[in-house]
């Protein structure tokens, strides 16, 4: 289980990062990739950065320490629970594929503050704020629960507060400076991670 977790975080870093950038740069001339290590150190913006660097290191170390001997939480070692985080993190890989495409040109790794990217609230779009990131944390939390030892856990517990992070101190406040109105009026109709959940209106 170890071995396929540990694919199939191959499949989802070239298939969801490595061959979107290459569509990207044919699709806009430029790679999208603006980095997630950005702001000054210590400030709110470059912890949302290093958290999740970080966090992402951990799980994709997770199933190589437990290939190397670590043993998981033998609590979580069922046939239903590695099934669901087989089919979880298929699904979550589908989705995240699928929402990047639906951004089209505005597709973009990190913020670059003097870029202006199209607003898009289309497709999933409609439906969360952010379904690339909603998408990922399915597919980590599958991956997890393939591999749940301890550094798989810490891992994702890692991420989860990383995208918490980067879409409220990062995305969001760029989106509103960049804009305005459009953005604040559609965030008061849908959720940020979950229909429903996250709204302008709500906070």
């Amino acid at each position: 289980m170890a071995a396929l977790a540990l694919a199939l975080y191959v499949v989802f870093l070239v298939g969801g990062f490595a061959l979107r950038e290459v569509v990207h740069r044919r699709m806009t001339g430029a790679s999208g990739i603006n980095g997630v290590l950005s702001g000054r150190p210590g400030s709110a913006v470059w912890w949302a950065g290093l958290v999740l660097v970080l966090s992402t290191v951990l799980c994709i170390a997770a199933p190589i320490v437990q290939l190397s001997g670590l043993d998981p939480v033998s609590a979580l070692v069922t046939p239903p629970i590695q099934i669901a985080g087989i089919v979880l993190a298929v699904l979550g890989f589908l989705g995240t594929v699928v929402a990047q495409h639906i951004m089209g040109p505005s597709w973009r790794v990190g913020v670059d503050p003097d870029e202006t990217t199209g607003l898009v609230t289309r497709g999933a779009f409609a439906i969360v704020r952010n379904p690339v990131f909603t998408s990922t944390v399915v597919c980590f939390l599958g991956l997890t629960l393939m591999v749940p030892n301890i550094i798989a856990l810490i891992g994702f517990i890692g991420l989860l507060i990383a995208v918490e992070l980067q879409v409220r101190v990062v995305e969001e406040p760029y989106l509103r400076r960049t804009h305005g109105e459009a953005y604040i009026g559609y965030g008061r109709e849908v959720g940020r991670f979950l229909p429903g959940v996250g709204r302008f209106g709500n906070q």
